[in-house]
């Protein structure tokens, strides 16, 4: 077992477990970019056979995220993330044989990306779940941050990546490598030795018959809903994401078209921007430690609250740098946001109730996504680009205050978990908030 104050990067098992992850996310910016194009270039179907293409990619998270919660909480988290690893290797490698026999159809597209939205969802949960089995508590900023570079290298760089193998390789072929990635992936997280804790059996004598789906599904809802920390937390990411959809929905068509900046430089300016997702991934750890938990929290939701707003209101002559102030705050403060809530979400959920809690979490936040997009979209036709966007970065400033008017400001390091909370909600009760490592308010 990893002593607390010993770095990540001597830990054998989160090594594992970041090596595996690392190869399968830059493998994955191939598929993101692959599927679209033999979509359009090699079979060349109609905008909305397109169009469907993504809607049946996202369905997964909005059908499956619940009932993905319940199962990774009844089954232990390392098989899960194997088992969906050779099923995307298998669903993606599909392709390029169909190919290969002249014999792919959109019909296997489509299947191939629900499928493989159904196992990243499960791959997903049981993910965030599996992680506090392998790092200590006061570890999981770090790990979370060191998983987050990952993920935001892959932002940076895999789609440039994508697009030379593609060139090189044609898309159906550089799939290949996506399905290679899945089959590493899965290798090192089965050689992974650190022991999950056992799953404990239902006693039917001291809690009555096995619940069912829809009962553990309600328990996961109650906790969260009925815990004054991850209530504001859900409350504060699901009304960003509202009124950041809202506003990118529309945003390219807005600069584009009332703003007159080239393709080129509205690239440039997202390239520049997104170094924030970088620097934020490798300094968030040591800045969480300096200020503590709940302040970067705070100060973390003001920051992406505010990303809208050079955009909204800069004149023209300064609206390419707005719109990589714009990048660089969402990028910057985003995630230092998610590599602390995610953290805060892990180390305050028991074992038991890690699937449920980050399932119904991903559920409330993602589900303001599409409903935000859908407002952008018919509030452009009805009210104009710009004055939608002004709606958007408006709204958006009040996406903190959830998390600043609630006690998570006053946490300082990471605190201990309180099995009653869970208790309460098997039992049908709101659970409070942890006690541990909270400084007085």
């Amino acid at each position: 077992m990893a002593s607390p104050s010993r770095s990540l990067l001597r830990h054998p098992d989160f090594l594992k477990l970041w090596t595996g992850e690392t190869v399968s996310v830059f493998g994955t910016a191939i598929t993101q970019l692959a599927l679209p194009i033999i979509a359009a270039t090699t079979l060349r179907v109609s905008p909305f056979e397109f169009g469907l293409l993504t809607t049946i990619e996202f369905l997964p998270f909005i059908l499956l995220s619940l009932p993905a919660g319940v199962w990774v909480d009844r089954l232990r988290r390392r098989p899960i993330l194997i088992a969906a690893d050779l099923g995307r290797a298998a669903a993606i490698g599909s392709i390029p044989l169909a190919f290969a026999l002249n014999g792919l159809t959109i019909w296997q597209l489509y299947a191939v990306g629900f499928l493989n939205g159904c196992l990243t969802v499960f791959f997903d949960v049981a993910y965030q779940s599996y992680l506090p089995s392998i790092v200590e508590r006061d570890q999981l900023v770090e790990g979370n941050s060191k998983l987050e570079i990952t993920r935001s290298a892959s932002q940076i760089v895999g789609p440039g990546m994508a697009g030379v193998l593609i060139g090189l390789l044609r898309a159906p072929f550089a799939m290949t490598i996506d399905a290679a990635s899945y089959v590493w992936s899965a290798v090192f997280v089965f050689l992974i030795r650190r022991p999950e804790p056992p799953i404990a059996p239902h006693d039917e004598a001291v809690h009555g018959p096995k619940p069912s789906m829809r009962a553990e599904i309600a328990v996961g809802l109650r906790y969260v809903t009925g815990h004054r920390w991850l209530r504001s937390i859900a409350a504060t990411t699901g009304t960003s994401n509202f009124f950041g959809n809202m506003f990118f929905a529309i945003l390219i068509l807005y600069l584009a078209g009332e703003r007159g900046l080239a393709p080129e430089a509205i690239g440039f300016a997202f390239s520049i921007g997104s170094l924030g997702v970088l620097v934020a991934a490798l300094t968030t750890s040591r800045l969480t430690a300096r200020v503590g938990v709940g302040r970067m929290l705070v100060l973390s939701s003001i920051g992406f609250s505010l990303q809208g707003i050079p955009v909204a209101f800069a004149p023209d002559g300064l609206i390419f740098p707005g719109v990589a102030l714009f990048v660089f705050l969402g990028g910057f403060f985003g995630v230092a946001w998610n590599i602390n809530q995610v953290s805060l979400r892990q180390a305050i959920t028991p074992p038991r109730m890690q699937g449920r809690m980050n399932a119904t979490m991903r559920f409330i936040v993602w589900g303001t996504i599409p409903l935000g997009s859908i407002a952008g979209g018919a509030l452009g036709s009805l009210i104009g680009l710009h004055a939608t966007i002004v709606v958007g970065a408006v709204g958006g400033l009040i996406g903190f205050v959830p998390v600043a008017l609630s006690s998570v400001r006053s946490i300082v390091t990471m605190p201990e978990l309180v099995e009653d909370d869970a208790d309460a909600a098997d039992s049908g009760g709101g659970p409070g908030g942890p006690a541990g490592g909270v400084a007085p308010a």
